[in-house]
This record gives structure tokens, C-alpha cells and sequence, in this order.
């Protein structure tokens, strides 16, 4: 009988129970109705869930009633609705709360709203549209006080990156951060990038000796949990070509003006007959590829369970120059594999391995001698190839020296290779010790190699300085490593339900060693590429063929962050670190960093009543010391890395001697940042306006190659002056950007964004002995034309004021004398200043005639989506920086851009291009007449895509299909002359990696950026 009774009892509760459970299905959609595949939909404190399917459908079974369910989407709003009935139909919204963000800020990540340094980020969002092939490209215009320069066009050439300007005459570029340890960005698929963020201010001196020039923190792309596998292909496919040709005068008017130069020069014309000579050779085109090819393709696949997350990648990126066909190009493979595991309530496991490889071909550019430059210099009367098929060889005369060759002829000896591989990544563990205390651990690591050959076969150009008497080959192999260890605890409470405070504490120990080896073998096999290589060589040389390195470099460092706000509306944030570096002497080993941030949100205070025209409002402030330790190793010590020739029983032999000499004094760069900014919402969120006021105070800069007495032995072969605290530079500016956002109708939105900056650059001391800092190479034997010196932009141009042309021998004669240039003026002539006023024109009359430092850069983006079809505009400008025109040869039988024909031929006929002659002139010295106002609007990408309705890609078994076609590089409105006025490539620092800013923005003859078309696809399973 008890046995029927609980058998009673016990299904009673059983229908109880069930009654309290129903099924639950429904649709989820976006704003304009349409059916949204894969959003994540969860039963709230329970591990059941589902994924919305091709038609936004889910059911979920046994859920009980009164339960919520969650529903999340990437890009939209999270929803909570609390379950009344089986049936339901989710509207999500886009995430307009951007204010609710969580930012990396370093060591941990903080809410957008409670910021309270100047920081930007630049989502994934953002690369899909761009397609960069280098991710540094994704943020010129995107970001306000971040301006990145090309150092060429060429496929896979390097960019720089500069943030807030230019503050020393060494490594100017910021460090990225890549989840979390030191790497280098430039090299990952952009399609792996969740998000970019771009610390600007003191904010950045939670990473000390490694901040002075701006931190960039990267974050790749991670699975979500309890989502289906999701299966992501991006392809696309374009042809390049030239974004910009000069124009070079065509064969009969080259043989025409010089013919006049020869007879103003006192000489028989070289042209007796110009007719028959038609348009001769347009060397550009010969040079120029047109329809060089662009391939991408990348995968990734990502999922999550309710403990672990997962996404896997690979890339291919094939990119062919516009100049040379397969003598320039540029491959890059990428694989990455992340993965995060919920090992227990307590601790969770994170990792992320990315492997890359790639090779690139190059020719000679950025100077004398280089492709385009030839190209320009060649005269259109001279063809490509001889009747027999060989190629051309350019007269070795004196009009036009011994370094203008056939450019075709040196794209064709030309054999550069280079392929690099590298791994690199992180492991981490946090483990949540108690409530609100969380102990994080990471191991990040790179380990890269690369080799490089090059090959000089021997080859004659007619007595020219690229002759080659005996073919070479020269093989070169480099090892990098470095390894990081982070070890820091972060502890979050709130106190009396007002004051939250949060802090950070831990440690850092990394470790960079590595070395490389080059060797140069002679008389290669057969004068041949196929030969090229060390083992086949068997020519003796007299020199030294070879050399090596190795290096060691360790840092520790400690550091601390409190964070704390009073109801989330007075913020407040202090940060110090201590770094202890083997860069640095024994008495300046270590250095400390510290800064302290504050915010008061406004629009929170009770006397700001309800949100009205205003929904929100931040002010902010900061300030603090950071560090730059980016030199080369070892300048505090004297290494026998020189080279030198003895004599030993009546021979010479190779031996060694000191290089740099040494510097025991060297210590630390510190980088003294103020800001203040605002940030601001109106009408209804649909504007952010961001705007900041920054200075920026740089001491006690690293400048190499101090003068010093020669009885040091400075001037021999590897040895160098030594490196010393001896300069000090100031940026300051004004940052504003503004953003609109709004949906018309669930048909249609738009947005659009503009930013700004303004920047002002003055050297405030130069302590090496002469009070200025020489840099670049313009022409031929003449002066360095840039300076570092006090009162002016770093890299200012140095040389001579013109004031129109000499119209008549009277003006002349009533004009201090031009003879210490080197010639006596005659009309038709340059007429230079007399700066000094002491009545005679020489080098004390040089001053400042332009720098290449912007004195404002912007963007401006609009972005627009009309039903299923998308369109997206992203342009930058750069006004008031200068450049230096030096890719025409000053000779006189070089060819000349089109200009020339409005050149001086008589009283009155022009007061701006002086006349042409073969006479002595000092019109060639270095003055303002090659310094061009280098301002520039850029459209940088054009792109319209078309997506197909989700219900017919269901069809196909996708979720997403997207088509698109676009364009990169499309046109840039200049005044400039050149290729391209935003190109930037200075002299090359001691530590081979980085160019000083002091002789940038001198013009070669820039590769251009090519102008590229685009036809693409993205499609999800």
C-alpha cells in the first residue's frame, strides 16, 4: 500500500513539474525584418542553448516557465526576454551603446565611458571594408592623430607609423601589442584583427621604457561560446597599375630645349633635325606594368561550447609590383590557431599560435641610380632596345653622367630575394582565487628566420658606376628571438555601493637575443642566377667578405595601476612601472615611469537634469613620464666590431677595431605627456564628437653619431661616433573627430565620421657640439639639405631663399652678388635672397625653406547601407607638408618634366622656371625652387557590395553572401610634381631598421602607391 501511495506522490510531482516547462520556438530578425542565421540563444543560468538556422528559427525544449532567455549577436544589442508563451519574435538592435564597450587598455580592459585617456579603436568592422593588405593601412584616416606614411608602393614595402608626431631622430614608431606581448603587426592577416586600439597619451605608461611613442594594442579574432562551428571564406581578386605618371618631355621637345641649352651655352646644337623624331620612347610606360595581379583568400573556422571557444585561420596573399613584373612582388602565407577553455569555474586557459611566412622580390629605388629614377632621366630619343634585341646603352657623356642606364636593362640584372618565417604567440592561464581577485599568467613568444640573396652578375652599361667587373653573390641569414613572461593580479570591489576600485599589480621579464651572418661569393658559375650561391663561388677577394652579429637584450620590469570612480561619474587613475634594462650602463639601468589619469562624467551629475540635447558628457585629463629605449644594443660599451688593415711583416692583413665609441652615460628618453579632452553624445547618440588638446615634451634624445676627435678613430670602417642624451623636441596639437550614425528607416542608414588633427613640432635643444643635426642627400656632392636644430621642426630643409628670375643684367647689377654659389647670375637666373643682409649671397644666407612634417592631417569616411546593398567611402588629407624634388638629374642632357616648356626665354617671358643653358649657373644649388607644397586629398577606397537575401543563400547552404567590388588608391589631388606626396623614406638609423626623420621627405623618386581594382566575396556556413 505505501508502495502505491509514493508511486502516487512521485507522479504527481512528475506533472507538476512538467506543467512548469513548456517548448519555446521563435524567429530572431534584424532592424529592417530581415532573418538573422547564428544568433547564440540561451536559457539564463542554465547550460541550454541553440543558434538561430537559416531562417532565424530556434526551439528550445523543457524550458521553464517564467525562465529568460538570452539572445547575442556580434554587432548587436544583447537581449533578455523573460519567457510568457511558446511562441516568440526577437527584433534585436544594432549596438548603438558603444559607450558600453569593453576597451584594452593594457593588463586588462575597461568600459568606454570610464576612459580617461585619449584612446581610438578601429574594429574589424572597418578592415573588411579597407582590404589592406598591411594592417597599418586600415588606420590612416580612421584614427585622429595617427598618420602613417608609405616608405614605397613597392608590394610588401614597410610603412611608418606615427602617432601625435614626430619626437625623435631614432625609432619613431609605437609598439604593438598582440594580445598582450610585444610583436610585430604589420605581418597578421587582417581578417584575424577583432579590434585595434591606439593608446595615445600617458595612458600608455603601464608599459614604461616601450610607450614614449604610443602603444597599439591588437586583439584577434576569438570563438564565442555555445555557437554553432561557423565557416567564414573571404576572396578577392583585382589588377594594379600606376597611380600616377609624370610628364617627361617626348623626343622632339627634348631635342629642342637642347638644342637651346647648347647654344645658351656657347655650343653647337646636338639636333641639327628634330623632325622624324616624333614622341620617341616614354620610358614610364616601358617601366610601368599594367594589369599586375592581387590574390587574397582567407578561411576561418570558429565555434564555441558552454566551455570552450575556438578559431582557426589561414591567408594567402599574392601581390605582383607595378614596376619589374616578377623582379618585384610579394607572398605571405598565414596560419593562426586560437583557442580558450573554461578548465574550471576558477580557471581559464587562453592561447593563440600564429605562423608566417613570406618572400619578397625587390629592385633598386629610393635614390640616385634607382628604376624610376632612370626612368625619368633617360631621354625619350634614346629606344629601349638595340636592332639586334639587346638593350640600350645610355652614352656615358658628361651631360648625362655616369650613374642615368637603361631602366629596363637594370630591372632585368636585378635579383633580390628575401623569405622570412616566424611563429609567434601566447599561453595564458587567469585563475579567479576569490571574489573578485584574479591571478593572470601569459607566456608570449617569436621566433623568426630569414635569408636574403642577392646576385650582381657582371654586366657593362657603358662605363656607368652600376658597371660590374666580377659577378657576385651575396647570402645573408638572420635569427630573432624574443620571449615574455607577464605575471599580475587584478582585484575589483566596490565599497558602499559608490566607490569602485580596481587594481592591478605584477611583473615582466623579456628576453630578445638573436644573430645573423653575411658572406659575398665571386666569379658566380656561368654568370647566372641559376648559379647564385656561396658553395658554387670559387673567386678569392682581397676585402672582407663576411660578417656577423649576435646580440642579447633582458628587461624587468614591475608595475602597478589603481583604478577607482565614485558612482561612476569622478574616474581616477594612477599607473607607475620600473623598468631595468641591459641597454643602459650600470648606473642607468633602471628607470621609472608614471602617470596619473582622471575623468568627471557630467552628464551624470544631478543639476544636468534628464538627457536632452546633450546625452552624454566626459571630460578627462592627463598626465605622465614614459621611456623609449629603441637603440641599438650595447651603446654604453666599446665592442671590436670595426674593421681595420694591418700590416704584418710587410703585408696588409684584415683584422678588427673598436666600432661605436662608448657611452657609460647613456640613460633613457623620457617622453613628458600632457592631455585634456572631452567626449561628447547628442541627439539621441547619434553624434560622438571626441576632441583633445596634447603636448608632448621629448628629453634627453638618443642622437648617434655625436662629433667627436677623429684621434678616436671614427672615421674607419664600422667605427662610429658615439651615441648621447643630447636633444630634447616638443609636439603639441589639437585632435577633433565627430561621428554620425542613424537609421532613417529600416531600409536605410548612414554614417559618416571626419577627424582632424593639428600639429606643431619645434626642436627645443640639440646639446652635440654644433647645435644642429645634419641629414639626407640632395643631388650630387652638394650639402646635407635637412637639420635638427633648435626652433624649427625636426627635419627642416636647410638651403637658399629664390626670388623669382633675373629679367636683365640691370637687376643683376643692382643685386647683391650670387658668385660664392659658384657662377656669376646672368638673365634667365635664379635670384636668390640676401637673407642676413650683408650684401652678398653664400651660405650664411641658407635658412628655413620647408619641412615635411603636416601641419594638419584628416579623415573623412561615410558608410551607407540601403537594403541588401552597401557602400563605403574612406578618404585622408595631409596639408602643409613639403618635399624636396630630386628625382631629375641636374644635368644638362638628362630629360626634364614638361614644366621646362614655360622655362625663361626672354625679358618678361616668365619669373618662376629659370633658363636652360650648358653654361656655368648657380641655378642647381639647393634652394626653395625644389621644395613643393606636398599637400594632398586622398580618396582611399571606394567599395559597393550587394548582399544576397538570407532565405535564397539558404538555398545554397550559406548564411551570408556578399559581393562587392571596389577600388583602392583611387586618386590623390596634388599640387605636388612627383609620384606621390604622401611617400616618406629618411636615411636609415644605426639600428638598420628604423629612417630618421632628418632628410625625409627627399623625393628619388617614389615608387607610387598603385591604384588597385577590386572584385571580392564573403560568404558564411
Amino acid at each position: 500500500m505505501k508502495s502505491k501511495l509514493l508511486l502516487i506522490v512521485l507522479s504527481l510531482c512528475t506533472s507538476f513539474a512538467f506543467a512548469q516547462s513548456i517548448d519555446v520556438s521563435g524567429t530572431v530578425v534584424d532592424g529592417s525584418g530581415l532573418s538573422l542565421p547564428g544568433v547564440n540563444v540561451k536559457v539564463k543560468s542554465s547550460s541550454q542553448s541553440t543558434t538561430t538556422d537559416f531562417d532565424g528559427s530556434f526551439k528550445l525544449t523543457g524550458v521553464p516557465k517564467g525562465a529568460s532567455i538570452v539572445f547575442s549577436y556580434i554587432g548587436y544589442r544583447t537581449q533578455e526576454i523573460a519567457v510568457s508563451g511558446t511562441k516568440m519574435t526577437v527584433k534585436m538592435a544594432d549596438d548603438a551603446k558603444s559607450l558600453e564597450e569593453v576597451v584594452v587598455i593594457g593588463y586588462g580592459t575597461q568600459k568606454k565611458r570610464e576612459i580617461t585617456g585619449a584612446v581610438s579603436v578601429v574594429d574589424s568592422k572597418t578592415l573588411d571594408i579597407l582590404k589592406p593588405a598591411r594592417i597599418e593601412q586600415a588606420l590612416q584616416g580612421t584614427v585622429s592623430g595617427v598618420n602613417v606614411t608609405t616608405q614605397s608602393g613597392a608590394p610588401g614595402a614597410g610603412l611608418d607609423i606615427r602617432i601625435r608626431g614626430i619626437a625623435t631622430n631614432g625609432q619613431n614608431s609605437p609598439t604593438a601589442i598582440i594580445d598582450g606581448y610585444v610583436g610585430d603587426f604589420s605581418l597578421l592577416n587582417p581578417n584575424d584583427i577583432e579590434t585595434i586600439t591606439v593608446l595615445k597619451d600617458a595612458q600608455a605608461a603601464i608599459y614604461g621604457t616601450i610607450g614614449a611613442n604610443g602603444i597599439i594594442l591588437v586583439t584577434t579574432k576569438m570563438g564565442k561560446k555555445n555557437s554553432k562551428t561557423k565557416v567564414s571564406f573571404n576572396s578577392y581578386a583585382g589588377f594594379q597599375e600606376t597611380s600616377r605618371k609624370l610628364p617627361t618631355l617626348n623626343a622632339t621637345e627634348y631635342a629642342l630645349l637642347l638644342n637651346e641649352s647648347y647654344a645658351n651655352g656657347g655650343k653647337p646644337i646636338p639636333y641639327p633635325n628634330v623632325s622624324g623624331l616624333g614622341k620617341g620612347t616614354n620610358w614610364q610606360d616601358e617601366v610601368f606594368q599594367k594589369g599586375a595581379p592581387i590574390i587574397n583568400n582567407d578561411l576561418t573556422i570558429s565555434g564555441g561550447s558552454e566551455n570552450i571557444t575556438y578559431s582557426i585561420s589561414g591567408s594567402h596573399l599574392d601581390q605582383e609590383g607595378i614596376v619589374g613584373g616578377d623582379k618585384s612582388g610579394y607572398l605571405r602565407n598565414t596560419a593562426r590557431i586560437g583557442l580558450g577553455a573554461d578548465l574550471s569555474s576558477k580557471i581559464k586557459l587562453r592561447t593563440n599560435v600564429i605562423y608566417t611566412y613570406f618572400t619578397r622580390r625587390t629592385l633598386n629605388e629610393n635614390g640616385l641610380g634607382s628604376v624610376l629614377f632612370n626612368a625619368l632621366n633617360v631621354p625619350a630619343t634614346l629606344s629601349p632596345y638595340n636592332a639586334d634585341g639587346s638593350f640600350t646603352l645610355v652614352p656615358n657623356t658628361t651631360g648625362l653622367g655616369n650613374e642615368i642606364i637603361n631602366p629596363l636593362a637594370q630591372i632585368e640584372n636585378s635579383y633580390n630575394d628575401y623569405n622570412y618565417k616566424k611563429i609567434n604567440g601566447n599561453f595564458g592561464l587567469d585563475y579567479k582565487i576569490f571574489k573578485g581577485f584574479t591571478l593572470s599568467s601569459a607566456i608570449g613568444f617569436n621566433t623568426s628566420n630569414s635569408e636574403s640573396k642577392t646576385f650582381a652578375p657582371q654586366i657593362s652599361y657603358g662605363g656607368k658606376v652600376f658597371d660590374v667587373q666580377r659577378s657576385s653573390v651575396t647570402q645573408g641569414a638572420v635569427n630573432d628571438n624574443n620571449y615574455s613572461f607577464d605575471l599580475y593580479g587584478t582585484y575589483e570591489t566596490k565599497i558602499a555601493e559608490s566607490h569602485n576600485v580596481k587594481g592591478t599589480v605584477g611583473t615582466t621579464i623579456f628576453k630578445e637575443w638573436g644573430n645573423g651572418l653575411t658572406a659575398t661569393g665571386f666569379d658566380v658559375p656561368n654568370n647566372s642566377w641559376q648559379f647564385a650561391d656561396i658553395s658554387l663561388t670559387k673567386g678569392i677577394s682581397e676585402t672582407l667578405t663576411n660578417s656577423s652579429y649576435n646580440y642579447d637584450q633582458r628587461r624587468l620590469s614591475y608595475y602597478a595601476r589603481l583604478q577607482y570612480d565614485y558612482k561612476e561619474k569622478y574616474l581616477l587613475s594612477g599607473m607607475t612601472r620600473r623598468d631595468a634594462s641591459t641597454k643602459f650602463g650600470p648606473g642607468n639601468k633602471i628607470g621609472y615611469f608614471s602617470s596619473v589619469t582622471g575623468g568627471w562624467i557630467v552628464s551624470k551629475e544631478e543639476f544636468f537634469g534628464e538627457p536632452k540635447f546633450i546625452n552624454f558628457l566626459k571630460l578627462r585629463a592627463s598626465y605622465g613620464t614614459l621611456g623609449n629605449d629603441q637603440i641599438p644594443n650595447y651603446g654604453y660599451l666599446g665592442l671590436l666590431n670595426g674593421e681595420a688593415t694591418y700590416v704584418f711583416d710587410g703585408a696588409i692583413v684584415n683584422g678588427s677595431s673598436t666600432g661605436q665609441v662608448p657611452n657609460p652615460d647613456l640613460k633613457w628618453e623620457e617622453a613628458k605627456k600632457f592631455d585634456v579632452g572631452l567626449d561628447i553624445k547628442i541627439l539621441n547618440d547619434k553624434v560622438y564628437i571626441v576632441a583633445d588638446y596634447f603636448n608632448d615634451i621629448r628629453k634627453d634624445l638618443l642622437v648617434p653619431n655625436i662629433p667627436v676627435s677623429g684621434i678616436n678613430g671614427t672615421g674607419a670602417p664600422g667605427a662610429s661616433a658615439p651615441t648621447l642624451n643630447a636633444g630634447s623636441v616638443k609636439n603639441s596639437g589639437f585632435e577633433f573627430a565627430i561621428d554620425y550614425k542613424d537609421k532613417f528607416s529600416d531600409s536605410f542608414n548612414f554614417a559618416v565620421s571626419y577627424n582632424v588633427t593639428f600639429l606643431k613640432n619645434v626642436v627645443q635643444e640639440v646639446n652635440n657640439g654644433t647645435g644642429f643635426i645634419e641629414g639626407g642627400a640632395f643631388g650630387v656632392g652638394q650639402p646635407a639639405p635637412s637639420r635638427m636644430e633648435v626652433g624649427k621642426p625636426i627635419g627642416y630643409f636647410y638651403g637658399y631663399k629664390t626670388d623669382g628670375i633675373f629679367q636683365n643684367q640691370a637687376e643683376i647689377d643692382a643685386h647683391p652678388s650670387q658668385l660664392a654659389l659658384g657662377a656669376n647670375a646672368a638673365p634667365g637666373d635664379l635670384r636668390y635672397v640676401d637673407v642676413n643682409g650683408d650684401g652678398k649671397i653664400d651660405t650664411n644666407d641658407k635658412t628655413n625653406i620647408g619641412d615635411p612634417i603636416p601641419s594638419a592631417t584628416m579623415g573623412f569616411n561615410i558608410q551607407m547601407n540601403y537594403k541588401n546593398v552597401d557602400f563605403a567611402m574612406y578618404s585622408f588629407a595631409s596639408v602643409g607638408n613639403d618635399m624636396v624634388r630630386n628625382y631629375e638629374r641636374t644635368l644638362s642632357d638628362a630629360n626634364r618634366l614638361n614644366y621646362v616648356l614655360d622655362r625663361w626665354t626672354g625679358e618678361g617671358s616668365t619669373n618662376s622656371t629659370p633658363r636652360v643653358t650648358t653654361g656655368a649657373t648657380a641655378n642647381n644649388v639647393f634652394s626653395d625652387y625644389f621644395v613643393e607644397d606636398a599637400s594632398y586629398f586622398r580618396i582611399q577606397n571606394i567599395q559597393l557590395g550587394y548582399s544576397l537575401n538570407p532565405n535564397v543563400a539558404q538555398k545554397a547552404g550559406l548564411t551570408k553572401l556578399r559581393l562587392y567590388v571596389g577600388v583602392n588608391n583611387l586618386y590623390t589631388f596634388t599640387k605636388y610634381r612627383g609620384f606621390d606626396p604622401g611617400a616618406s623614406f629618411g636615411p636609415g638609423n644605426r639600428d638598420n631598421v628604423s629612417q630618421s626623420p632628418i632628410g625625409a621627405g627627399i623625393d628619388y623618386g617614389f615608387y607610387p602607391i598603385p591604384r588597385t581594382y577590386l572584385m571580392g566575396l564573403n560568404f558564411n556556413f
